[in-house]
């Protein structure tokens, strides 16, 4: 249950572009079976998982130490 609750984003992500990969194949796909990627149903679904899961682990907190050094670097004199 951890592990949910951990990658729910990024499970949310897979799940929903699997199933917008799938109805682009349905809805547009490609009659000449020239098209990489949309033309088998696998094929479009399984990007729309990776897409699907790239763009909603952008809005993942970023997991780092806490207490970790600031992004700018500080200036100490001597």
């Amino acid at each position: 249950m951890n592990f949910l609750r951990k990658y729910q984003l990024g499970i949310a992500g897979i799940v929903l572009g699997g199933i917008l990969g799938f109805a682009y194949y349905y809805f547009i796909g490609c009659n000449s079976g020239s098209c990489a990627i949309t033309s088998k149903p696998l094929n479009s679904s399984a990007y729309g998982m990776v897409m699907g899961y790239l763009m909603f682990s952008m809005f993942e907190k970023p997991k780092g130490k806490k207490g970790s050094a600031p992004d700018q670097p500080q200036n100490h004199q001597e």
